[in-house]
């Protein structure tokens, strides 16, 4: 495919190397080949790609050396390799990539201080950089001068200016000088030192770690370049935001549907500059989603800033949300439909729990925050509120206050957050999509609640408590719809129970509901399954 562009296959399960009639493509702009397993080295012919723009191969099983010729990629402006393999240092050839602004090395095997790792070189137009295994002192100079504390995260070798949040470098001692002091120590002294420093640098870890996760300055290295767009390009696109365009209002702000000129369309979702929350809420979510990618989250296209406007562009869903889904008369949804969506959040769940670098926590999982698209495959969205929980942390605390009805006993009580409570909402929709029940609904009293309601109907019969639309005594496949409704609520009273640690984590959700699905569809032939 000689005149191939862009060629995105990311998120797959992709084996063995990459093939080398890839590195032929003379005239590709963009290749994405992250989040795969591919394996092997990156070849000579990787300099081959004189046109390329963008070059993702992040989080597979690369090896070796980056290859010397990727120095003659004149056009290229995004190279992430992060979460390999990758060995040696960056070959000085690096100080060719004249176009080069963002730089992702992150969680590899590279060695080296910046000096020999840049050869050197600075690449004046580099505005993002992140590497690790490195050492040293952070220089001043150059694009170094803008840099924030993101591009040295965990990089607990190196040295530099406080602001950078890395330790101070310390004055060079003549060598002579210094092998005096050693020669002087003694060796039971030498390993009190050694315990001291071991135990410091782990308290030191620690509550850098915390400070990284703190709920009000939640700071992710950017991975996506977003689109620029204008402004009177917005404006535009919404027809002055009109109301004719207003797709939903929630407590931030509201979300308006667009058309850009190129035809794509859009949702702009408009936060309420004159309110703090909702600035907050504004900033964490740009943070989070810049460097987050799943084909289960709701794409960031650009974001838009200035006195009088805070706004997110992002993919427009034209399904709407789960809860219009499930509460419309205008739409139907089936078992297996809303199976196959329930799984789409599970998947996405699955990914900011255990598949990104620094685990993050939604904390509002609920029917409409589940976009559908054109076929009816579920995003989730809305991050205001979202929280990244530091190196080694379980949990965090928060005072932001998440939707009633489906937060989990500890967020409510104590503001507890973690990856448990997630589980714990997402048990809570589990059920309201297969009882058309929301938890606040009236016949919940504090007596009664949407869990007990359910958990109940296992002692009687589940058709008292799921959707009438779903069951049915005459219905050819009773005994297995029967069988597939009970096993999703008994998953869901799984997700709900009263302790995070006596719930099912969401990898494990994953798998179940995939068997249940796997089940019931080849139990009821002529079923509409959607094909993934």
């Amino acid at each position: 495919m000689i005149s191939l562009r862009t060629l995105s296959l990311s998120h797959n399960r992709l084996t063995s190397v990459i093939p080398l009639s890839l590195w032929n493509l003379k005239d590709i702009l963009q290749i994405d080949l992250s989040s795969n397993s591919l394996i092997g080295t990156l070849p000579l012919a990787f300099g081959n790609l004189k046109v390329v723009v963008d070059v993702d191969l992040s989080r597979n099983y690369l090896t070796g050396e980056i290859p010397t010729t990727i120095g003659g990629l004149q056009n290229l402006q995004n190279l992430s390799s992060g979460f390999n393999s990758l060995q040696g240092s960056i070959p000085e050839s690096f100080g060719g990539l004249i176009s080069l602004e963002f730089l992702d090395l992150s969680n590899n095997n590279l060695s080296g201080s910046y000096s020999q790792i840049l050869g050197g070189t600075i690449i004046p137009q580099i505005s993002q950089l992140v590497f690790q295994s490195v050492r040293g002192k952070i220089p001043t100079e150059g694009p170094f001068s803008n840099f924030s504390a993101k591009s040295f995260i965990m990089n607990h070798a190196l040295c530099g200016l406080p602001r950078l949040q890395v330790p101070p470098c310390k004055t060079n001692t003549h060598p002579k000088s210094r092998i005096m002091v050693v020669l002087a120590i003694a060796l039971p002294l030498a390993l009190i030192v050694s315990v001291t420093l071991i135990i410091v640098m782990r308290k030191y870890q620690k509550r850098r770690s915390s400070q990284l996760a703190s709920n009000n300055n939640v700071d992710v290295p950017q991975q996506t370049i977003w689109r620029r767009i204008s402004y009177q390009e917005l404006v535009r696109a919404t027809e002055g935001f009109s109301e004719s365009n207003l797709l939903g209002r929630g407590g931030f702000g509201s979300v308006f549907r667009g058309k850009l000129l190129d035809g794509m369309e859009i949702a702009v979702k408009v936060f309420h500059v004159k309110m703090e929350r909702a600035l907050r809420s504004f900033d964490v979510e740009c943070e989070v989603l810049s460097g987050i990618r799943h084909r289960n989250l709701v794409k960031v296209i650009s974001s838009c800033t200035n006195e009088d406007l805070k706004a997110l562009v992002l993919e427009y869903m034209s399904n709407g949300s789960l809860a219009k889904c499930l509460y419309s008369n205008e739409f139907f949804l089936d078992i297996l439909q809303r199976l196959n969506i329930l799984i789409d959040v599970a998947l996405a769940l699955e990914y900011l729990h255990f598949g990104y670098s620094i685990p993050i926590v939604h904390c509002d999982v609920k029917p409409n925050n589940v976009l559908l698209d054109q076929d009816m495959v579920g995003h989730l969205s809305d991050f205001g509120i979202a929280k990244l929980l530091g190196e080694e942390e379980s949990m965090t605390q928060t005072q932001t206050f998440a939707t009633v009805g489906y937060m989990a006993p500890e967020y409510g009580r104590e503001g507890m957050v973690s990856r448990e409570g997630d589980v714990y909402s997402y048990g809570i929709m589990l059920m309201e999509t297969f009882t058309k029940k929301k938890p606040t609904d009236e016949i919940f009293t504090e007596e009664m609640s949407l869990r007990h309601w359910v958990g109940d109907s296992f002692n009687r019969s589940i058709m008292e408590v799921v959707d009438n639309d779903l069951l049915g005594m005459e219905d050819a496949h009773f005994l297995m719809r029967d069988q597939c409704l009970s096993s999703i609520l008994s998953l869901a009273m799984d997700c709900t129970r009263d302790l995070p640690d006596d719930r099912i984590n969401i990898r494990n959700v994953v798998r179940r509901l995939i068997q249940i699905r796997t089940t019931f569809s080849s139990g009821t032939r002529g079923c509409h399954v959607r094909v993934r």
